[in-house]
């Protein structure tokens, strides 16, 4: 955690207004969270700061690409991500983050990480099923898809059991004999 230094910003020397910071994600950023599902990143991330008199408001976008796995074929692929998150700083007696959208900050303090909170957005834009695109549209040719295609069930089948079996239909006549 010692690497995010660069993610500290220093809001005693800036003035009332808005401010702009933006950052390049790579892959040496999730290293330092020991984060390692994403093969290779390459995500802008920018920060709207806006400094009140008695709080600030931050407003986080990430716009880029993940490098994944699909779920289906395994194969590797640029998986394009967008998120957005709003965050509100108070300053109170001690540190409180327990709300998700408001933080509240000690009355000492003079700066803020917000390595954390680009991190838990990207994180949480990623969609739980990643799958490649040449999946959805039927390009893609991989030895796993054929696989699946020889083993999915044929609806032939189906119809078939949907005919009664015969053993049953003697049980049937002992039903209409009475």
């Amino acid at each position: 955690m010692k690497d995010l230094k660069q993610f500290n910003i220093p809001f005693v020397g800036l003035k009332e207004g808005s401010h702009l910071f933006e950052y390049q994600i790579d892959k040496t950023f999730f290293e330092a969270f020991q984060f390692d599902e994403f093969n290779d990143v390459n995500i802008k991330a920018d920060i709207t700061f806006v400094k009140k008199s008695t709080l600030f408001e931050l407003n986080f976008t990430v716009n880029g690409t993940v490098n994944v796995p699909c779920d289906v074929t395994n194969e590797l692929f640029d998986l394009p991500i967008n998120g957005s998150l709003d965050l509100v700083v108070k300053f109170g007696p001690e540190f409180n983050d327990e709300h998700d959208e408001i933080l509240i900050l000690p009355h000492e303090a003079y700066q803020i990480n917000v390595a954390q909170y680009i991190y838990e957005l990207i994180v949480l834009s990623v969609p739980t099923k990643r799958v490649h695109p040449s999946v959805t549209d039927g390009s893609m040719q991989s030895d796993a898809l054929r696989r699946l295609e020889e083993l999915r069930i044929n609806e032939e089948k189906t119809v078939e059991e949907d005919s009664t079996d015969p053993r049953w239909d003697k049980l049937k006549d002992l039903l209409t004999d009475k």
